[in-house]
């Protein structure tokens, strides 16, 4: 009698040993799923918080205005012009970049065909402090701290007593990672320099050849 009792009951332990295991699977997978989702969802927050951040510091810096009333954002953009020139100025490195109606004019062969550069043109310099490159096999400087853009626009309207440019200087702050307005850069201020290249429509840097 004990031997057709205990018959059954074998394959009836090996049946919940196997669901045990399944079950342990399964639970075993999906905390590994679940690991790799909220992984996946910290580094997504991570890059948008990033993103947010390089929007917001736009956003203030294009907010911007000049004494004079020039707006750093009607040079929105300007991170992505092409370049005009460079220039080296004691320990400071510039890289001048022009809007695209700038260029446009540049290989029309304005300034030297002797004609102005059209309304709208726009032309920024940039500037930064220069270092030593220490892995080069050659003595070379490359920029350092970023400092400044120093921007020209023409509008005759606006600026009739200048040549038809406005001028504007936008300093840069890397420990705040924050842009101001130069409280002495009135739309004239770079005007007396630039009167010298009077016949080149007061355009210092030709379009460089490349």
């Amino acid at each position: 009698m004990s031997k057709l009792l205990t018959k059954p009951v074998a394959p009836e332990q090996q049946k919940q040993k196997t669901e045990t295991r399944t079950a342990a699977r399964r639970f075993a997978g999906f905390t590994i799923v679940a690991a790799a989702v909220t992984v996946l969802a910290g580094l997504v927050a991570v890059a948008l918080f990033a993103q947010g951040q390089g929007k917001d510091n736009d956003k203030d810096k294009y907010a911007l205005k000049s004494p004079s009333g020039i707006a750093f954002s009607d040079f929105r953009g300007y991170e992505d012009w092409a370049d005009v020139s460079s220039a080296r100025q004691d320990d400071i490195l510039k890289v001048i970049v022009g809007n695209p109606a700038m260029i446009t004019a540049y290989k029309a062969g304005i300034p030297v065909n002797g004609k102005p550069f059209p309304e709208g043109s726009k032309i920024v310099k940039l500037q930064w402090k220069q270092k030593k490159d220490t892995e080069a096999q050659f003595a070379v400087d490359v920029p350092d701290v970023f400092t400044q853009a120093f921007v020209m626009e023409k509008d005759s309207k606006r600026f009739p007593k200048t040549g038809g440019w406005g001028y504007a200087v936008f300093n840069y702050d890397a420990v705040s990672d924050k842009f101001t307005a130069d409280p002495k850069s009135l739309s004239d201020c770079g005007n007396a320099c630039h009167t010298v290249v009077k016949t080149k429509d007061y355009i210092f840097h030709p379009y460089e050849k490349r």
